[in-house]
């Protein structure tokens, strides 16, 4: 696909739980480059939401959830709470009748994303996880490099996501809220694995895992190093760290002929280079430093007005459920158990 803009004709109509880190620069910037309406935002701390619409170009701010949930104007809500809650606020959006754009992972666990998926079905509305990096040429090339039987047979898939650690009060390190390295990082390693599905017979299967806890606070992963089995026979490892001293966000598919590396596959616009070596020799290809979230945004566009490309990926409440059973697989597998439920 390429890397410019889909042209917008019917601008979407957005909605803003919070006023969290990531929401600048995963919804109000790319809505303002893409075209798309930002018609209001609520938080908990009203000054922190009027500070937001300010900078954004908020329409208007409005005093709680319920009330960009009850806003006539607003057909999609965008939710970046903490990850237990995403459940809790995605399930209330789905019930006003709004569709949703949520922040990873979907729900705090399996059970929780198995709710929003039963009321989104009832509500024929949609559930879109934001795994924004699944929409980037970077993604889609490291696809096409294994399809085309460049790198010969797939033997190994290693992912690397580590992040310096947050400060104590950041509620990734709150197990009640949903926090944990799988959870924050993680997850994209097991999405981008499962993305692999139809080209290695099936979804991937843990087959171990390992976990370091944080000393201050039990049962919440600083690091965890997850073993899968693909049923072609592959083998793969996803370790995520929330204590790294840099940042890395690596992917490397090995395959019998040659392998390829994307050195920044989650945020491609800081680095969009796939690296690809094979007995041939080695070349770099630049796939575009366009913000993975515009990509994101038209996708969601598309969906919403019945113009799906073939190649869009789907990232709807019931493939919220398959990676969250991943997800959940990997604590039990490391001894933690999955995060609790709160629906």
């Amino acid at each position: 696909m390429s890397d410019a803009p889909t042209p917008t004709t019917d601008r979407l109509r957005l909605g803003v739980l919070g006023a969290a880190r990531i929401t600048e620069e995963a919804l109000t910037e790319p809505a303002r480059r893409t075209g798309h309406r930002l018609v209001a935002v609520a938080a908990r701390d009203r000054g922190r939401a009027e500070e937001l619409a300010e900078r954004a170009g908020v329409e208007r701010v409005l005093d709680t959830y319920e009330e960009v949930l009850a806003d006539p104007e607003v057909e999609v809500v965008y939710d970046p709470t903490p990850n237990a809650l995403h459940g809790v606020w995605n399930l209330a959006a789905v019930r006003a009748g709004k569709h949703v754009l949520t922040e990873k992972p979907a729900a705090a666990c399996a059970a929780d994303a198995r709710v929003v998926a039963a009321a989104a079905a009832e509500a024929g509305v949609h559930v879109v996880e934001a795994f924004h990096h699944l929409h980037h040429p970077v993604h889609r090339r490291l696809v096409e490099l294994l399809a085309s039987g460049e790198l010969g047979e797939l033997q190994r898939v290693e992912v690397d996501v580590l992040v310096p650690p947050p400060g104590d009060g950041d509620p990734r390190w709150s197990l009640e809220l949903g926090g944990g390295a799988l959870m924050d990082l993680g997850c994209y390693g097991l999405r981008t694995l499962r993305a692999l599905a139809p080209l290695v017979g099936g979804d991937p299967v843990v087959t171990g895992a390992r976990a370091v806890e944080h000393p201050a606070f039990p049962g919440v992963d600083a690091e965890l190093v997850a073993d899968l089995a693909l049923p072609s026979g592959a083998t793969a490892v996803v370790r995520s760290l929330m204590g790294g001293d840099e940042v890395r966000f690596s992917a490397r598919l090995v395959g019998s002929r040659g392998e390829a590396l994307a050195p920044c596959f989650i945020k491609p616009q800081w680095d969009d280079r796939v690296v690809v070596r094979t007995g041939d020799g080695e070349r770099t290809e630049h796939l575009g430093t366009r913000s993975s979230y515009d990509h994101q945004l038209d996708a969601l566009a598309r969906l919403l007005r019945g113009a799906a490309a073939q190649d869009d990926p789907d990232l709807g409440p019931e493939d919220a459920v398959a990676t969250m059973e991943l997800v959940d697989s990997c604590y039990e597998a490391a001894g933690l158990g999955p995060r609790p439920a709160v629906l």
